[in-house]
């Protein structure tokens, strides 16, 4: 009986002593934990407002006239006016006779990136618009640019 209550005691003192400095530790945790998750919060929220944004120099070119045959080739520059890292996904030509080309990589906030457009006039007599539209991740996700001119018959 003597060892079953100093089984008890021990484990008593044992159970008070590991008790003593806990709730200062527990609140430290709980401390940090909440600040760990308000920086969390915070983060999650300048990355959800960040977006990239793209701005053209020049939107239009006028190539004038060309005769029927001529091909024109135009550079599109394109910045990020944004605060995230911008994505092109796709462009694309209102015509199979103008062809786009553009970089995959993605353009960061304050750079710029070029879309090399060429217009093949084989067939295209007359005033000529033609729009090519840039699927991006950006705010204004839909972009477009255009090239314009005449197409003389060839004689």
């Amino acid at each position: 009986m003597k060892k079953l209550n100093y089984s008890l005691l021990l484990a008593l003192g044992i159970w008070t002593l590991s008790s003593c400095g806990s709730n200062t530790k527990n609140d430290k945790t709980t401390t940090e934990q909440a600040v760990v998750t308000e920086d969390t919060a915070a983060n999650r929220e300048a990355a959800a407002t960040a977006i990239g944004t793209i701005e053209f120099a020049e939107p239009v070119h006028e190539f004038g006239q060309i005769k029927e045959g001529a091909e024109v080739t135009h550079i599109f520059t394109l910045t990020n006016t944004g605060n995230a890292p911008l994505i092109i996904s796709e462009v694309r030509a209102s015509c199979g006779c103008t062809q786009p080309e553009f970089s995959k990589n993605p353009v960061l906030p304050g750079k710029t990136s070029d879309i090399k457009v060429t217009f093949k006039s084989e067939g295209q007599v007359g005033k000529q618009q033609k729009i090519i539209t840039i699927h991006s991740n950006a705010s204004n996700g839909l972009t477009t640019v255009q090239l314009k001119g005449e197409v003389l018959a060839a004689k």
